[in-house]
Parts: C-alpha cells; structure tokens; sequence
C-alpha cells in the first residue's frame, strides 16, 4: 500500500516555520529579550541580539518608591506598568492590607504574582490607555492615592488622566533604563537584518541613535501604538504593529505578516528588497 503525502503535515510544517529565512534584530535589554527570541526562533527566524538599553536602579536607588508604597492604605493602588516595575515594587516595599493592584500587560501580572503581589486589575489593553478606560473612580468622600511605579523616563498620559479623575498620584522612578553602546560589528549585523522588533520607545530612539535612520532594518515591528508613534516621529516606517501589545501579541503580528505574502518569509524578504530597490525602505 503507498502511503499518501500527508497535506496537513506539510501546511503545519509552513505554519510552523512561518518565519525561516527571516534575519530579525532584537534590541530588548537581555534579561527581558528570552520569551521574544525564544518564541521568534521557534518560528524559524534568525535572531541577531542588538540590546541597546539596560535596566538599572534609580538614581535614589529606591528611596521614594520605598516611601511611596509606605504611604499607601486601605483602598489605595499600587500601579505597574512593567515586569521591571513589578521587581522592584516587590523589593523595596511590603503593601499593607486593602491596598490593590493594577498591572499593565500579562507579563506585568504574572511577574508580579510570581513575586507573591495579588494583582487586583489587569486592562484588557496592554498600554496606558487601557488602564485609564478601567481605573475605578476614587471612592466617595475619599481622596484616594494612586503609586505608579515605572520608568524615570515615561509618558505623562497615565499621571494627569488619574488626577484628572480625582486621584491623588505619585510618579515615581522604579527603575531607568540606561544607554548600551553596540559594537561594530553588532552594528553591521543590525544593518544586515530584513526586520527589527521594537518593545517600546527607548528602544527605537536608542537603536536610531546607535545606527542611523537609514540603517535600520527596513521591515519594522512595534509592540504597541506608543513605540509605533516614537519610531514614525524619527523618520521610521512601522511595517507590523500589534494588535494585543505583549511579546506573544508581537510575535502573532509578526507571523500574520509572513502568512499574508507568498511563500511565507520568502515573500516578505522580496517585498522588502523591492522596496528598497524603489526607494521605499524604512529612512
């Protein structure tokens, strides 16, 4: 009896592998960068590490978070925005009883749980303004303290919406992230990428300065519509941005991408070269 090709084994297989052949720079700090690499190999895809920032203490190496969070009471919240901010939210300060939990991003929540932090409110949006479409009001006669602990360098939307609606709201610097110099010939192989992965805005503003606009790769995918809006302001074009703003909503983005052209990344590695050819490329 003659075995008959297995279609559905062969279309898994391309689905699999939806981006081999694609060469794709990742400029996320290192300790933060597996999930991401780890995921875009298993998609076939060569990954070149550019991390163009790492994550470093605050200049008061945690003073007013600790004293922040010891403000906090019944009926308070403490905001993360990031796994970095859930760290050393857990490490500097012990939250008292009733004091409730917001993190931005799946990743934000589970690596908060992780550190033993119960997270009371996680918006289906995974940026800011998801936060603010959720964020309960202040309760009644009751002017409630809100403690972002995030990034020195962050947008100013979060703190003035929740003043706005009432609450009382300290921005504080959990962590800062810090710039890291690439070498020549990390510089050489970003250039040689087809696609670059963009996890926020420090990102792109570091990888521009460190390369150069037209030296970025011209396929350019962000995270979410902050960093796009970061990467369109210093001259970049943004090819995939995605839809739910994690590393697996990235990587969806990613692989929908190299579905929607023929022969998977073949097609987006010639779509590419021949906008480059035409003068469309990502400067």
């Amino acid at each position: 009896m003659t075995d008959r090709p297995n279609h559905s084994d062969h279309s898994d297989h391309k689905e699999s592998r939806s981006l081999e052949g694609l060469r794709i720079a990742v400029c996320r700090p290192v300790k933060q960068a597996q999930s991401l690499v780890e995921g875009l190999e298993a998609l076939g895809a060569e990954v070149v590490a550019a991390p163009v920032i790492a994550i470093a203490d605050p200049d008061d190496g945690g003073t007013a978070l600790r004293e922040a969070i010891a403000r906090l009471g019944q009926g308070d919240w403490l905001v993360v925005t990031s796994p970095n901010g859930a760290e050393r939210a857990a490490a500097y300060a012990a939250l008292a009883a009733g004091v409730r939990v917001a993190a931005i991003g799946p990743e934000t929540a589970n690596r908060a749980q992780g550190l033993g932090i119960t997270v009371d409110l996680v918006p289906e949006r995974s940026i800011a303004e998801g936060l603010i479409a959720e964020f309960p009001a202040p309760q009644h006669g009751h002017r409630g303290l809100v403690v972002l602990a995030r990034a020195a360098v962050a947008r100013t939307l979060l703190p003035n919406q929740l003043r706005k609606a009432g609450w009382e709201v300290l921005d504080v610097a959990a962590y800062q992230n810090v710039a890291v110099s690439l070498n020549a010939a990390q510089r050489q192989a970003v250039q040689a990428c087809d696609a670059v992965v963009f996890t926020s805005s420090s990102t792109v503003s570091r990888l521009v300065a460190e390369v150069g606009v037209d030296a970025v790769p011209p396929l350019v995918a962000s995270i979410g519509p902050a960093t796009s809006a970061t990467a369109t302001e210093l001259g970049l074009a943004v090819t995939v941005e995605a839809a739910q703003h994690t590393v697996k909503g990235l990587i969806a983005a990613l692989q929908a991408h190299a579905r929607s052209k023929p022969e998977t990344a073949t097609g987006v590695k010639a779509s590419l070269r021949a906008a480059q050819l035409g003068g469309g490329g990502a400067g």
